[in-house]
């Protein structure tokens, strides 16, 4: 064989692998939250672990605005899209009702749990407000803008009457801890499991209080929204608060679309449940995550899931 043969055959052959290899690829995208969020952590580590289980998986991770826009996105996101929402957007999603009013929709589906919201009242502690009632009169930014924390807030607010009662700003949740730093704003809520590093980071410069509920305001809350449950944070969770919080937390899935093959959605959904252990050693959260937690997502279970749950005994119903 000619010298300029066998270069053209190894040239081929070399193509050969690089289609190959790239065709073995599978593209992953984890949506979640804004970077300064303990959820946009929590789609890195799992990003890292489909990564550790199979190299051949690439996992982009996005920053978001919040649940709203993951949802919204989930109506026209092709490939591997996985993000995380409350089930309750997603019902509201399938009704077409706000903020979904441009059309109703329903392609999610249920891949697997995620540790629960932790609803966060935040105060300035020399702002004098020591329960939701003394939010009147105050200036408050009611979670990130476009998110479902701000739509909760809203919801909060109307309940305790103060909807005309609070001055509230709408700014991008990534701001909260600097207006409340420079006096800018009384209060801030924000939704994230905790500890959240927004509030940690914060409360070392600056003293807050976090609203522990009465009984009577957080059966209040709770009846807002039928998935949500009672919730406490644990005292010394962060600098300052040397006592328990009672608030209220709802839970968070990790859904895909019906784009996702059965394939990848039993993979993926293995390796979560597989890792969730050395996950947990890095970071306490995970902990409280269990299997039998999926039949609270309010979504049906992708098929490629629901093989991986059949196999372990695990209802999902």
């Amino acid at each position: 064989m000619s010298k300029m043969k066998m270069l053209g055959s190894a040239s081929l052959v070399a193509l050969a692998l690089a289609a190959g290899a790239a065709q073995a690829e599978t593209r992953v995208t984890l949506k979640s939250a804004k970077s300064t969020s303990s959820y946009y952590l929590m789609t890195v580590q799992i990003g890292e672990a489909l990564k550790a289980a199979d190299p051949s998986y690439v996992a982009t991770v996005e920053e978001s605005q919040g649940s709203v826009q993951n949802v919204k996105e989930s109506k026209v996101r092709p490939g591997n899209y996985i993000f995380t929402t409350p089930p309750g957007l997603l019902a509201s999603a399938r009704e077409g009702k706000k903020p979904f009013e441009d059309g109703a929709f329903d392609n999610a589906r249920t891949l697997f749990v995620m540790p629960f919201v932790t609803v966060h009242l935040v105060a300035r502690a020399d702002a004098g407000i020591n329960s939701i009632a003394d939010l009147a009169g105050k200036t408050m930014i009611p979670g990130g803008k476009g998110s479902f924390c701000g739509t909760a807030t809203e919801k909060i607010l109307a309940a305790f009457d103060l909807t005309d009662k609070v001055k509230t700003v709408e700014v991008e949740l990534s701001a909260a801890g600097p207006a409340m730093r420079n006096g800018k704003v009384d209060a801030f809520a924000t939704c994230s499991s905790h500890p959240t590093p927004q509030l940690v980071e914060l409360a070392t410069t600056t003293p807050i209080k976090i609203l522990s509920l009465s009984d009577a305001e957080r059966a209040k809350v709770l009846a807002l929204d039928p998935s949500s449950g009672p919730l406490t944070i644990a005292p010394n969770t962060y600098k300052g608060q040397d006592k328990p919080v009672n608030t209220v937390g709802l839970p968070v899935g990790a859904y895909t679309t019906t784009n996702m093959s059965d394939d990848v959605a039993y993979f993926v959904t293995k390796t979560f449940w597989e890792s969730k252990a050395k996950l947990g050693e890095k970071s306490p959260w995970w902990n409280g995550v269990q299997p039998e937690m999926v039949k609270l997502l309010g979504a049906e279970v992708h098929p490629g899931a629901l093989r991986y749950y059949k196999e372990k005994g695990i209802a999902t119903k």
